[in-house]
Formats: structure tokens, sequence, C-alpha cells
């Protein structure tokens, strides 16, 4: 049961929006739109909607930093409820590619987030093991998995309270490759001895012991490697196979075949076209993949044969985070239809789920007509936008600036007539154009929200805070001028977001700012995932005083502290600064009761004077309901972030909570990479962030603490001993030289305990 909990309720508008969303839901409108201005609460009105309709509820956010947030305020509303966070976990991915007009051919480079990929993990094990589960996702959302049948079969899980043999268990862990031993266990190994297991996953440093009793499992410990002291201890642990990547050998032998015999075909079709030169680079780079698959069971680009690993035919969908959502929902609602999706920022994030598949395809068919890759290549790929829609059973569209494409979806479902300004809008994510090549006249977004009827708004923000003042001030000397604002802002110990409109000069504003003795950062989307999140908590502490960005600074940002917000460049026409981008922008100033905008331009562009126009409606608005109800604005008050607090448990392997609420232990995957520089630039804290190096190298290891109250007599202590230089050792062979420098350590302190 979702069970929201807040020391506040419903205020504003905000009921009847809710009300007029859950009715609409229930009486089975497959698309819904809110409309909430920024600071109105559409974030408390999505959890108030999931505890209406109780029911796993998949939020898509557009970008990483905000489902982050999103995720963030989730957590705490629901915090008995598995709350998970399922974005990309590539922090830089450089797709294969080929450009024939430079005959340009682009290795595939990439670089995965491990701690990310964690918390992908647990998403999927909440959702085949629990009811209850709000997912905040990306457009990853829409990339495949494997089956949850699959996933179920290739994953052990084991609960405290879950009745099970030890022998059953050890049966289980061999089925998936682990090696059974009497002896001392390495990684990869499974050892009983009475009613007590030891397991050891190849991704963990340390082993795991579950002991049994007569009822079943009681607990679940991770333990020190050599002297099996426990280290934490766990509700449920999730046993991944010994090797990750696990098919049958029919299935995979089968899939050897397939792809030979795709290649023969294809080849005879490069013959019959007399294109030798594609037909010999196809041939050598997939025999060499089929080589590589015979010998060591995978090969580089082995997602490009994923068709034939998972026997798929031609054109058909692979699985993806949607089929867990609906296998949930079969299993613990009663329907596989039994979920919710909600689109924040949907003007935003419709259009990017649309076009997910046409760059994909686009990119693929040069590697497949110029011979660098077989045509089932094609079917490793997003979702197309149809097959989106079709999936998801019921959605609701959250944005302060609903895009065409929502409106339309919400005017085909409810038999409206289409408005003139939404005729030739595509339903599903593009736009098709009207016969001829001319298109209506646009519309504003007014004049379309004016003639739309079903359209829940949130218009009043409970705060009673009105829409910021708006100044447009001239390009000349405004990098100095900005200075000056900040001045004046730092000193009431507030925050400052500045957009710009390149990478580029995010950092050189930065960088001119922190040499002018401001405490500046830029954010922009070459930034690690998590260190994004821990820069906007480090604005929030004042540790930071200016985050200078580029579109990470728009929808949904929600920092209260943040009275002036400067926008650089803002009467250049484009996708940064239309009418929507600039309400969004300007929005981030309508938390603070000072808030404040300052456009530099030269000029009013049409797309200024629109969110201008829009901005002083909503302020009067604001203005008539505060005085008609004695409302004084007031800034949002929102508990101060803690820095590092997500990042030890993820680090520990630790993601999400098992059914009772206690800690679910996941993998750790081997390697570590930490939020370098950010912690010595800013001195952030002296706890978890100090000087001594990145958040992550500091808390990857639990801390011994333990020796001094241990008795240890000559022989344990030369026995231990013994067993930790031996340790040592092999971690020196392995190298491992952190941890033969912990185990160096270790030796250490208990000849000093002892002494």
């Amino acid at each position: 049961m979702f069970i929201l909990q807040s020391e506040y309720d419903s205020a504003g508008d905000q009921q009847q929006a809710i009300d007029v969303l859950v009715k609409q839901i229930e009486e089975g409108q497959e698309r819904c739109v809110l409309l909430g201005v920024t600071g109105s609460g559409k974030t408390f009105a999505m959890a108030k909607i999931i505890e209406r309709m109780q029911l796993p509820t998949l939020i898509l956010s557009h970008n990483k930093t905000l489902a982050r947030q999103i995720w963030q305020e989730m957590s705490g509303l629901f915090p008995d409820n598995s709350v998970e966070y399922f974005v990309s976990y590539y922090d830089y991915y450089q797709p294969e590619a080929y450009i024939p007009g430079r005959d340009l051919y682009i290795d595939k480079e990439l670089q995965m987030n491990e701690r990310i990929e964690q918390e992908r993990f647990s998403t999927v094990a909440s959702l085949v093991s629990r009811p209850d589960v709000v997912t905040i996702g990306t457009v990853s959302a829409i990339y495949g998995l494997n089956p949850p049948e699959v996933f179920q079969q290739n994953h052990l899980r084991l609960h405290v309270g879950q009745t099970a043999d030890p022998q059953d268990v050890v049966r289980s862990l061999v089925e998936l490759q682990y090696r059974r031993t009497t002896r001392e266990i390495t990684r990869g190994d499974v050892r009983l001895r009475g009613e007590v297991l030891d397991v050891w996953m190849p991704s963990r440093d340390d082993p795991i012991r579950v002991k049994f009793g007569w009822e079943g499992i009681e607990r679940i410990q991770v333990c020190e490697a050599v002297s099996w002291e426990p280290l934490d201890e766990f509700e449920e642990a999730w046993i991944h196979p010994r090797e990750f990547y696990m098919t049958s050998e029919d299935r995979f032998n089968q899939a050897l075949e397939d792809i030979e015999a795709e290649l023969d075909n294809r080849l005879d079709w490069f013959e019959s076209k007399d294109r030798g030169l594609e037909a010999h680079r196809l041939e050598q780079r997939t025999r060499f993949d089929l080589e590589m698959l015979d010998e060591v069971g995978s090969c580089k680009g082995v997602e490009n044969y994923s068709m034939h690993f998972d026997g798929r035919s031609r054109g058909e969908r692979s699985y993806c985070l949607l089929d867990f959502f609906a296998n949930n929902a079969e299993q613990f609602h009663g329907g596989s239809d039994r979920y919710l999706v909600i689109m924040d920022e949907s003007h935003v994030t419709l259009p990017q789920v649309g076009g997910m598949y046409g760059g994909d395809f686009s990119r693929k068919k040069n590697l497949v007509d110029h011979g660098f890759r077989l045509p089932s290549a094609y079917d490793n790929r997003p979702l197309r936008i149809d097959e989106f829609q079709t999936l998801v059973p019921r959605m609701v569209y959250v944005s302060a600036t609903p895009g065409e494409r929502e409106l339309r979806h919400l005017v085909e479902v409810t038999g409206q007539d289409v408005p003139a300004g939404l005729l030739h809008v595509g339903g599903g994510g593009g736009a098709s154009k009207p016969e001829g090549g001319i298109r209506e006249t646009k519309q504003s977004m007014e004049e379309l929200l004016e003639n739309i009827e079903g359209i829940a708004k949130m218009e009043i923000r409970p705060t009673g805070l009105l829409d910021p003042e708006i100044e447009v001030r001239s390009t000349e000397g405004q990098v100095q001028d900005l200075l000056s604002e900040i001045g004046d802002r730092v000193s009431r110990d507030e925050r400052v977001l500045v957009t710009v409109m390149t990478i580029k000069f995010a950092e050189e504003v930065a960088e001119y700012l922190e040499g002018m003795g401001v405490k500046a950062h830029y954010l922009h989307s070459e930034i690690d995932t998590l260190e994004r999140t821990e820069i906007i908590k480090a604005l929030r502490l004042g540790l930071i005083d200016v985050i200078v960005g580029i579109n990470l600074l728009r929808e949904g940002l929600d920092i209260p502290e943040v009275s002036l917000v400067a926008i650089f460049d803002a009467d250049k026409q484009g996708f940064l600064r239309n009418e929507r981008s600039l309400l969004q922008t300007i929005g981030r100033a309508s938390r603070n009761v000072n808030g404040s905008v300052i456009l530099y331009a030269d000029s009013v562009s049409p797309s200024m004077e629109a969110a201008i126009s829009q901005t002083v409606r909503r302020r009067g608005l604001q203005g008539e309901h505060n005085e008609k109800n004695g409302i004084i604005p007031k800034t949002i008050q929102k508990a101060l972030p803690v820095m590092g607090a997500e990042i030890e448990d993820l680090v520990s392997g630790v993601a999400g909570r098992g059914s009772e609420g206690g800690k679910r232990m996941v993998a750790k995957p081997p390697g570590k990479k930490g939020l370098e520089g950010l912690a010595k630039r800013f001195g952030l804290g002296a706890g978890v962030w100090n000087n001594s190096g990145s958040v992550l190298e500091n808390v990857s290891q639990p801390e011994w603490t333990g020796e001094e109250d241990i008795d240890i007599d000559d022989d344990g202590e030369a026995d231990i001993v013994s067993r930790l230089e031996m340790e040592m050792r092999q971690a020196a062979d392995r190298l491992e030289f952190e941890r033969a420098a912990e185990l160096r350590d270790r030796i250490y302190r208990i000849g000093n305990t002892t002494n």
C-alpha cells in the first residue's frame, strides 16, 4: 500500500486538480494533462495521485538531474515504499557510426557509471518482488532489457524470514555456475557448513554469510574476507550469476547459426549489387565476432546481435522497463494494465521519447548500408513512439507549459474538436505537414489552452509567491553587471542561477566569477550524473553561490534559495530561447520571495514578449488570490540536503529497500570512480567530503573498528595475521594495491592492539 507521509496537505488549487485527474483516470481516460506553474507543488500532486490510485507508477523525466531531484522528494514522501531510480548508466557514450561523405568510421566509446547500474538493478528487483513501487526514470526506460521471467530465473533472491533449505539454496547457486567448496572460498565460490552458507559474488569485495534457523533464513550479513567479522546486515540479497551474461547452450548455439545464415544472405546481396568492398568488410568483421563468441562467449558490439540471442523476429521490439511494470501489475494488482505513467515536463520528454528511434535508425542505416553491421543491428533499438504509446495504459502529462502533442492527445481521447493550432501536429511525438507544405499560423500557448477542455490546472501557489519581476538589460558589459548583482544576493545569503548558450561559455563565465572571488561552478551534460546532484546540494548549502548552466537550469529544478536568474542571449530565437524555455527558466526564481530575473538582450524577441506577458498575467492572478485570502508570500521552506547521503550506500552495494523496509544488498560492480575534484575545489565538509580525495574513495570500504574489542590470544593472533598476510599478497598479485595497503594497515593495528 502506498502511504504518503507529509507535514502538510493540499493547498491552493492543488486539491481540485488532483480530484479532476483521479476522476479522469478512474473513468478510463487514457491521457490526461496537468498544467502546474512553477512552485505550485506538481511533485506533491503526483504523490497524492499515486496514493489515491494505489498503482505502481513510472515517473518519466527528460534529464538525470531532475530525475534525481524527484527521486529525493518522492523518497521523503513515501518512506515506507520502494522508490527507485532508473536512468542510463553511461556518463559518456559515443555510439558506433560511419560518415560516408568523409569515409570516416567512428568506433564506440563509453564510460559506465557503476553506481547507477546498482540502482537500475534495484529497480527491476523491486518490480518483480513487491507491489508498492514508484520508479523515477528517463528515456532509458524505452531501451532493451531482459524479460522479467529471465531476470528472475537468472538471479537468486534471499531474504530474512524466507522458508528455505540450505541444500536447496546451494543447488540454486550451482545452477548459477557458482563453484561449491569446503575450503577457503574466493570470488565465485559457495560453501555450506551446517546452517551457515557463505557466498562470494565476483562483483563484491567481501563475501556474504547467510545463517539458517528452524524457520528458514535468520540473518544475511556481509563479512570481512579474512576474519569473517560482520561488516553490515541486510534484509534481502539479490545474488547474480557467477557469469553476468547467461543464456542456454541451445539458444546460444542457435544464435550463432542464425548470425551465420544472415551473413551469407547479406553477402549474396552485396555481391549481386557489385559491392565487393562492403561484402569483404562485413565478412571480416562478422567472422571475427563469431570466432570471439565461440571462444569466449562474447564480443565487442555483441548487443548488435541481440535479436538472435533473444530469439526475436525482424522488427519485433525488445523487452523494456514497461514490461516489468506490466508484470508487476499482473502479479500484484490484478491486471497487466494496472499501472500508471506520469510524464514530467512532458513538453520536453515526449519529443525526446519520440526522437530516440529515428536517431538510432539513421545512424545504423549508414553502418548497415556500408557493410559495418548486419541488418539485425536495426533490432537492437529503443521503442518507436507508437510502440511506447501502445504499451502505456494510462498517462498523465505534467508541465507548466504543455506542448502541442500532449494537448492533441487530450483532445483526441476526449472527442473534442481539434483547435486550429493543433491541426497539423502529430499525435505521437512527430509533426506532420499539411498538404502543399503550408502550416497554419501557430497560436500562442495561452490561446491554445483557452480552446481545450479537461486540463487540470494549478496556477495558484500555496506559498503565495508571485512570479518574479523581469528586467531586460543590454548585453554590453553584461558579465560585470551580473557580478554586482551576485554580490548583492550573496550578502543576503541567497543564490544565483546563470543560463548561457554553450558549454564553453558556461565554463568561461564560471571561471571568471571564481577569479573574482565568487564561489561559482558550471553545470552541463558532461558532468557525472550523481556529481550534478551533489553540485546542486552544494548550492543549497551555500558551499557554492552561483551555478552557470545551459539546458539543465530549466524544467523542475527546485532550489528555494535562488533569488536571481540571469539569462544571457535572451533574444536569440531557437529551442533554448523559445517561449516555453524562457518561461521554464524564469520559473526557477519563483520559489523565493525576492525572486527576480534579468534578461540580457539587445532587442525584445517574440518569445521574450510572450513569456513576459504570461509572467505578468500570472503575477496578477496570484496577487489577487493573496489579497482576497490574506496571504503573505513567503519563501518555500525545504529541508537542506546532506552531501553524499545516497552515495555512501551505493558504493557499498546497497540500493533500494526490502519489502519490510530493511537494506537491500545488490552487487557492487568491480572498479571505483570518484567525484574527482569537486570536494577539493570547494572544501565540501569535514566528514565524508574531505581534502584527502574523492568522496567515493573515502567511503568505498567499511571502516574497521572492532580490533580493540576482540580478545586475541597469541595463537589466534598469529593465525589471523598469517591469513591477513596471505590475503595481502594475493591482493597485490591481483594489482589491487589499495586492498593490499588496507590489509597491511590492519596487520599493524592488530600488532599494536595486542602489544
